[in-house]
C-alpha cells in the first residue's frame, strides 16, 4: 500500500525435518543476540490470518466474507487475484504446522473465519467449520505448539455487510453473539485471545479509503465504523474473560514511530495529530480516556453515534496489547486536505532501506513505538506482527534472504532494548508464516518465512526461517 496516497484519501504440502544451510552457520559466527536474553517466559511464535492462508472459500458449508465479495470485483484487487485458494491451509495445515514446530516456535497465532464458523453472520453455527477449527487446536496440542486466537481478523460475513456491516450498531450484537459462540466453543483449550485485528486498519481501508474491503468510502461510514469497532474491542474482551477461566485476552493495535519532518511548530503539530490517528485512536478508549480529540478535532463528529453509557462501554482492562509496527511516519504541515492538515513524507526520501512494500526500514521505531505504549497503563506489551516483504528469489531451490534476516535481527535487537529499559513486552510474533494473499496487493509481496508457489503450493522455507530455526534452539 502506498501510504502517502493512503493518508491523502484517509484524510479527505508436507514438508520434513531440514538442515541448516551453511549460510546460517557462517551467521552464527557474528556476534549476535540470543532468544534467551529475553527471557524465559517470552513468548516466541508466528502470526497469520484465516482469508490470506486458509482458502477453501465456498465449500463444507462456508459463508461468503467481504473479502470474498471485494476480491471478485473486477478492478479491486492487483492482478485481479483472490484468496480462493491461497496457501490452501485448509487442506494442508497438519504439514504446516509441523514445519512451524521444526522451525522451533512454540505459538501459533491463527483467526478464526466468522463466516466460516456462521455463514450468515448470526443464527446457524456450520459444524464442519467448528470441526476444521478443532483439529487445528488437536495438532497444535499434538505438537505442544500453543494456540493465539484471533477473533476478528478482517473476514466479515457478508450477510452483514448487506446489513451494513460495521456502519451499523447493530454489529455491536452481531459480534458479541460471534465472540461468545467462539469462547464457549474454543475456550475449554484455547486461552490466548485477541479480539481486534489493527482496527484502524480495517475501518479506514473498508469504511473511509475505499482501498479493502468492503470498499466503502467518506466520513459518513468510517465514523460510525470507528465508534462501533471500539465498542467491539471492549466488549469481546468482557465476553472472553466471561467465558474462557483462566483467559489471557489483548488486542492488537498498528502502531508506527512518528517523527516531526523538521522541528518546527507546524511540522510538530502535524506529527501529532498523524500519532493520534496512528497510535491513540483505539488504545485511549479503552483505557478510559475517549478519544484523541485534542488532536483530531473531527473525532468530535463522534458525537452523533455516541450513546448513552458508551463511555463506559468502550473501557476494558486487557491482560495485555498486542503491537503490529512495520514502519516510521514522518509528519509534515499540509495544507490539504483539511481534516487533519497533517501528512507525511515519502519513504524514499529519508535514505533508509525500503522494502518491497514501499515502507522504510527503521528498526529504532519499535522501541519508541513500544516506550510510547508502556508510558499508559497497560499491564503487558507482545509484539502481535512484525516483519518485511522482500523480492524473494528462488536460486536452485535455496531462498538467500539477508535482508530479510537482517530485518529480523535489527528489529530483535530493539526489542530487546526496550525490555532492558523496563517496558513489560513479552512475546513475539513474526508476520507471517507462509507467503500468504497481501489483500489488495495480491500475491506478490512476500512477508513469510516459508516461500510459497502458488501455482504448485510447494512450500520452502527462507534462510530467514533457518535462522530462527537456530536462533529459537537456544
Amino acid at each position: 500500500m502506498d501510504r502517502n496516497t493512503f493518508l491523502k484519501l484517509m484524510t479527505a504440502s508436507g514438508i520434513g525435518s531440514f538442515s541448516i544451510p551453511s549460510f546460517a552457520n557462517s551467521l552464527l559466527n557474528q556476534p549476535l543476540l540470543r532468544a534467551k536474553d529475553f527471557g524465559p517466559d517470552f513468548a516466541w511464535g508466528a502470526a497469520t490470518a484465516s482469508y490470506q492462508i486458509e482458502g477453501a472459500w465456498n465449500i463444507d458449508g462456508k459463508g461468503e466474507s467481504i473479502w470474498d465479495t471485494f476480491t471478485h470485483t473486477k478492478g479491486k484487487i492487483k492482478r485481479g487475484e483472490n484468496g480462493d485458494v491461497a496457501c490452501d491451509f485448509y487442506n494442508r495445515f497438519p504439514s504446516d504446522l509441523r514445519l512451524l514446530k521444526d522451525l522451533n516456535f512454540k505459538n501459533f497465532r491463527f483467526s478464526l473465519s466468522w463466516p466460516r464458523l456462521i455463514p450468515s453472520g448470526t443464527g446457524a453455527k456450520n459444524q464442519k467449520g467448528i470441526a476444521f477449527y478443532n483439529r487445528i487446536l488437536d495438532t497444535c496440542f499434538e505438537l505442544n505448539l500453543t494456540p493465539w486466537i484471533t477473533l476478528y481478523h478482517w473476514d466479515l460475513p457478508r450477510a452483514l455487510e448487506e446489513k451494513g456491516g460495521w456502519v451499523n450498531r447493530d454489529v455491536v450484537g452481531w459480534f458479541s453473539e460471534y465472540c461468545d459462540f467462539a469462547t464457549r466453543t474454543f475456550g475449554d483449550r484455547a486461552k490466548n485471545w485477541i479480539v481486534l485485528n489493527e482496527p484502524f486498519a480495517f475501518t479506514s481501508l473498508g469504511y473511509m479509503t475505499g482501498l479493502h474491503a468492503p470498499g466503502k468510502k467518506g466520513l459518513h461510514n468510517y465514523l460510525p465504523a470507528l465508534h462501533h469497532a471500539a465498542l467491539c474491542q471492549a466488549e469481546g474482551g468482557r465476553i472472553v474473560r466471561q467465558n474462557v477461566s483462566q483467559s489471557n485476552v489483548g488486542t492488537a493495535i498498528s502502531c508506527s514511530h512518528i517523527d516531526p519532518k523538521k522541528l518546527v511548530g507546524r511540522h510538530q503539530n502535524a506529527a501529532k495529530k498523524l500519532d493520534a490517528l496512528f497510535n491513540r485512536l483505539f488504545i485511549e478508549p479503552s483505557l478510559g480516556m475517549g478519544y484523541p480529540t485534542d488532536s483530531l478535532p473531527f473525532l468530535k463528529r463522534l458525537e452523533k453515534y455516541i450513546q448513552f453509557d458508551d463511555e463506559r462501554k468502550l473501557k476494558f482492562d486487557f491482560d495485555f496489547i498486542g503491537l503490529q509496527n512495520y514502519f516510521r511516519v514522518v509528519g509534515k504541515f499540509s495544507l490539504f486536505p483539511p481534516v487533519i492538515w497533517a501528512n507525511d513524507v515519502n519513504p524514499k526520501k529519508l535514505g533508509n532501506p525500503i522494502t518491497d512494500m514501499g515502507w522504510e526500514v527503521y528498526p529504532e521505531g519499535i522501541y519508541h513505538s513500544i516506550m510510547q505504549f508502556s508510558k499508559y497503563p497497560i499491564k503487558e506489551l507482545i509484539i502481535t506482527e512484525n516483519g518485511a516483504a522482500f523480492d524473494d528469489i528462488v536460486l536452485n531451490g535455496e531462498i538467500a534472504d539477508e535482508a530479510r534476516t537482517s530485518y529480523f535481527k535489527e528489529y530483535l535487537k530493539q526489542v530487546l532494548r526496550a525490555k532492558q529499559d523496563g517496558a513489560k513486552v513479552n512475546g513475539y510474533f513474526v508476520w507471517t508464516f507462509l507467503d500468504n494473499f497481501e489483500w489488495a496487493e495480491g500475491f506478490r509481496p512476500r512477508f513469510g518465512l516459508v516461500h510459497v508457489d502458488f501455482n504448485t503450493l510447494n512450500r520452502n522455507p527462507k534462510n530467514s526461517a533457518y535462522w530462527f530455526k537456530e536462533f529459537l534452539s537456544e
